[in-house]
């Protein structure tokens, strides 16, 4: 039956066992409690709830034969004074019949779920993919949570490219949360590799950002439309990262046993049209071997626990930091905002990336 499950990110939930035990266990308890009462006494009326319970835990099949088995205990004489009137066995036949319709008529509806989710899993998978374990030389390990449940994509996203100028990665905070801001997430995105390919510099990635933000505006007056982005690139064959931000919040570089914010200097959002007037300033980070990067969303900082304290990345990060491990490091932030502020209520964003040691010599020389 589709209520037992589905493959896939937004698989369809079985249903729990409680739900499917309850009317075998229903029937059970009103036979035995029926058989142990004295004579005079009757119970199996009762029994009419059971097509019910089963047609919102089993498929048309599961409710006939609990059905079957229901007729079989009403029809039997569990007293010397008990013979069933026809009227009873019409009602409960009815009951039955309306029973085996509801089973059908949900289990379609749980196939039409089955479907629903696939095929939006499929278009959100194809906005956001999962990110590889590398990207050229460079690790990589994304983790995403939208704050609307059921979703894959929301109004985060990162990227990781590789292209003729090196290795670059973008993470965003569109405006907006949700389905809603999925259109320019995508649009985002396609501006974002093919500026990879393209533009020789990082302000000229996010020049080409800026533009596409502007003119999907323009057309229906949208002034507003905006997004804070952050920029890296790892150059080939040199130990350095370039960050770019453009309104975003600062990655942390994880050295050894210490968490370090890269201060690059902010300028002002995507969206605004101010790039070509007042062009982003890059700063360039010397790596040393081991090094690891962690770039997140506001979604993750602006948590706030019980009394409404904002969550402290830059205090915890450096213990929750295991030494190996780019997916264990986002799971350990992700865990630890989990306990400390519940369930994000705004989209939360995670991107950590590492250079491998594949060109030694070009440590040394540095």
């Amino acid at each position: 039956m589709v209520d037992e499950g589905a493959s896939g990110l937004l698989p369809v939930a079985p249903r729990p066992l409680w739900q499917r035990a309850l009317p075998v266990v229903v029937l059970a308890g009103i036979t035995a409690a029926q058989l142990a009462t004295p004579n005079g006494v009757e119970l199996g009326y009762f029994l009419a709830a059971v097509p019910p319970l089963a047609a919102f835990a089993y498929g048309p099949i599961g409710t006939v034969v609990l059905a079957a088995v229901t007729f079989v205990g009403v029809l039997l004489p569990h007293t010397h004074d008990w013979y069933p009137h026809p009227g009873d066995v019409l009602t409960l036949a009815v009951v039955v019949v309306f029973s085996v319709v509801v089973a059908w008529v949900r289990q379609r509806r749980d196939h039409q779920l089955v479907t629903v989710r696939t095929v939006a899993e499929a278009a959100q998978l194809a906005v956001l993919p999962p990110l590889p374990d590398a990207v050229g030389p460079v690790r990589c390990a994304g983790l995403y949570q939208a704050a609307q449940r059921g979703t894959l994509v929301g109004g985060d996203f990162y990227d990781v490219r590789e292209g003729p100028h090196g290795v670059r990665a973008v993470i965003a905070d569109v405006q907006g949360h949700g389905l809603a801001a999925v259109g320019t997430v995508a649009a985002l995105l396609g501006a974002f590799r093919e500026a990879v390919l393209d533009e020789p510099t990082l302000p000229g990635v996010a020049a080409r950002l800026d533009r596409r933000l502007v003119v999907d505006a323009g057309p229906d007056g949208h002034g507003e439309l905006f997004a804070t982005a952050l920029l890296l690139e790892f150059p080939p064959h040199e130990p350095v990262v370039r960050v770019v931000s453009c309104g975003h919040p600062g990655p942390f570089l994880l050295r050894g046993r210490t968490a370090a914010e890269l201060a690059a200097e902010p300028a002002p959002p995507l969206g605004l049209g101010l790039t070509d007037l007042a062009p982003p300033r890059e700063l360039r980070v010397k790596l040393a071997e081991g090094d690891r990067i962690l770039a997140y969303t506001d979604g993750v900082t602006e948590a706030r626990d019980g009394a409404g304290a904002f969550y402290p990345l830059a205090e915890r990060l450096a213990a929750l930091a295991p030494r190996d491990g780019l997916t264990t490091l986002t799971e350990a932030v992700r865990d630890d905002l989990v306990r400390y502020a519940g369930r994000a209520k705004d989209d939360v964003a995670l991107l950590a990336l590492a250079p491998t040691d594949g060109h030694p010599e070009s440590w040394a020389q540095s």
